[in-house]
């Protein structure tokens, strides 16, 4: 595989986005699609449309609520369910790893965290303390490792409209913002901003935001990170916010990522 896109996208119910998904899918090149909030049971997972489509299928979800899943053209080299660092179960539905070939894939559904003062939030600040141990003892840094996920975290100012009123919402509170850091530090990069610098790239539109994408009030809270070896194979990362347009639509669009992997 010479060249590869990896893709981000919070479904926000994989059933109800399939008509969503099918479209995108047939109209873009995509090589490997993570999925977030599939709110699916396993038995019920669409795995014949997804392959119907071209896409080998991993998933783990539960009933309206969390779940996650990697979809790849290429076979799957090896996988994990959740952090397996022996501490409850909990996360098992928010957190997918995959290796493909040479690429390491690490797809997350960060707890939103509720409140500052909720016991959610505490959950949420442990979990990126997990996923910084497990960075540390399963992947070294000279790996080509993607870490991508609705991470519920707009790390700066220009990630969300109005910083000034929402220093204190679970996702942009610089305590989280601090943790997000902390774990990035462990070898990535963030690849929207590095082809998308400027201001007012969002991947999230809340439902009760009248015409929020048309006004452009969002948060980026989707990312793409990687490690040194693919900063330096990627051409391209861009946010598709044409989705969020379309009938009975996400909350969320999705954040694509292209790479030469011959760079």
């Amino acid at each position: 595989m010479d060249r590869c896109t990896v893709a981000t996208f919070n479904v926000n119910s994989v059933r109800s986005r399939m008509p969503h998904l099918e479209r995108w899918l047939k109209e873009t090149s995509v090589d490997v699609l993570c999925l977030q909030e599939t709110k699916v049971q396993d038995d019920s997972f669409p795995e014949e449309a997804f392959t119907s489509l071209g896409y080998r299928s991993l998933y783990k979800g539960e009933k309206a609520y969390n779940g996650v899943a990697i979809l790849t053209k290429a076979p799957l080299d090896g996988y994990a369910i959740g952090f397996g660092d022996g501490e409850e179960p909990v996360g098992e539905t928010r957190l997918l790893r995959a290796r493909i070939g040479d690429f390491c894939i690490v797809n997350t559904y960060v707890p939103q965290g509720k409140g500052i003062d909720h016991a959610d939030y505490v959950y949420k600040h442990r979990f990126f303390e997990r996923m910084k141990a497990l960075f540390h003892r399963e992947y070294l840094p000279e790996e080509k490792v993607v870490w991508v996920g609705d991470m519920n975290v707009a790390p700066t100012d220009m990630d969300v409209t109005s910083p000034e009123r929402k220093r204190d919402h679970p996702c942009f509170a610089p305590d989280i913002q601090a943790r997000f850091e902390d774990v990035k530090s462990w070898g990535f990069t963030d690849l929207l901003r590095k082809f998308r610098p400027e201001e007012g790239e969002f991947s999230y539109f809340d439902y009760r935001v009248k015409n929020s994408l048309e006004r452009n009030i969002g948060w980026r809270i989707d990312h793409i990170l990687v490690t040194p070896a693919l900063e330096r194979a990627a051409v391209d990362c861009y946010i598709d916010r044409s989705l969020r347009g379309w009938e009975r639509p996400s909350d969320h669009v999705p954040v694509v990522a292209l790479f030469d992997l011959k760079k």
